[in-house]
């Protein structure tokens, strides 16, 4: 199981007029850690382009139980759940200080053929090989 975590700080420009992070803007901070998760099996987006493929993303799906606030310190966790149709991560959101849970999110991720520009329905050995998965 692949997993990351990365921190933040939730800036002052993402708050609203309540004063807590917008929720359009969770959307930047999977994608932080996201990034983070490719790195780990060297497969981020600069990889994903020069192996011929791109990887958009398909579904989001993100959960707000708890706001998060100018100033706080988040910890974001990813965890690669699926990889052999798609790429699912899956995201948590927690208080660095208290460790409670704020958000639970996903995301899903297909390939693509950037040269033909078609969709694939199985994910192209390159990535298998970067998980350390013989094929």
């Amino acid at each position: 199981m692949i997993e990351t975590e990365v921190e933040i700080e939730i800036p002052f420009h993402d708050i609203d007029g309540m004063g807590v992070a917008w929720h359009g803007h969770y959307i930047k901070y999977l994608e932080i850690a996201r990034c983070a998760l490719l790195e780990k099996i060297d497969y981020n987006y600069p990889q994903m382009k020069a192996s011929g493929f791109a990887w958009p993303v398909i579904e989001v799906r993100i959960r707000y139980p708890r706001p998060l606030y100018f100033q706080q310190k988040v910890r974001v966790k990813t965890r690669l759940v699926e990889w052999e149709n798609r790429l699912k991560i899956s995201y948590l959101i927690e208080d660095l200080k208290t460790g409670q849970r704020l958000t639970r999110a996903y995301t899903v991720q297909v390939a693509l053929d950037l040269e033909s520009g078609e969709m694939l329905f199985e994910s192209p050995p390159i990535l298998l090989q970067k998980l350390g998965i013989d094929t």
